[in-house]
């Protein structure tokens, strides 16, 4: 499990949540923190880079954000991120700076790295995502299993009870997910990967590679 921990997935320089992964080991360890740590961070934040719009809502004066763009708290939209049309915010989301939420793009319990890209149509749950990570049109996460059981993260013959009923994907800084893939629970994939559009992805997915299915996953060359 060596390549799921925190300092071989993200640059903890790309995200005003770094400090939320102090004394953690894998980055999923963060996901039931994110309420809490918006709620403590927000009010300590420079009011004149971002105002107060609502409650425990902190907004970036510098983002744009749609008037049809619907943003419920605890949140923190960071400077020079965008929000598209009909882009739905359910909470417990730190957006980064120069991020870019599409439209019809519904986020939930996530971190966003500085740069990440998720601009259409994708479903973002329980997960997070690295600096300049980014999901092609449909990528979604999928964050809770079908028998509604704990979450397991498997890499080979290696399995990590998580002890989450949600979980979606740790996606590691410049990861690349092609249009209308899935990742199931518990996908967690390296830095620099790439993955193929209408993939079904789980379970890890090493870094520097190209995932073209789960039987043919190759190593970038150099």
């Amino acid at each position: 499990m060596e390549q799921c921990k925190i300092e071989n997935l993200y640059d903890l320089s790309g995200t005003i949540a770094a400090g939320i992964f102090e004394g953690l080991t894998y980055p999923w360890e963060a996901l039931p923190l994110i309420g809490d740590y918006i709620r403590k961070l927000g009010p300590t934040l420079d009011p004149q880079v971002y105002e107060q719009k609502g409650e425990n809502i902190w907004i970036a004066k510098s983002a744009v954000i749609a008037s049809s763009a619907s943003i419920t708290g605890p949140c923190i939209i960071c400077e020079n991120a965008t929000l598209r049309q009909c882009a739905f915010v359910r909470g417990n989301a730190i957006v980064g700076k120069g991020v870019t939420v599409g439209n019809s793009t519904e986020l939930k319990n996530v971190i966003l790295f500085q740069d990440c890209e998720v601009p259409h149509y994708n479903y973002v749950g329980d997960s997070i995502l690295g600096v300049k990570a980014h999901l092609g049109a449909g990528a979604i996460t999928s964050n809770i299993k079908a028998d509604r059981k704990n979450v397991v993260v498997k890499d080979g013959t290696a399995h990590y009870e998580t002890g989450l009923r949600k979980f979606g994907a740790m996606l590691g800084d410049h990861v690349e997910v092609g249009c209308n893939s899935v990742l199931n629970p518990g996908t967690v994939v390296g830095r620099w990967t790439n993955i193929y559009p209408l993939s079904m992805v789980r379970g890890v997915v090493p870094e520097y590679s190209i995932y073209k299915s789960a039987a043919d996953i190759v190593h970038k060359e150099s």
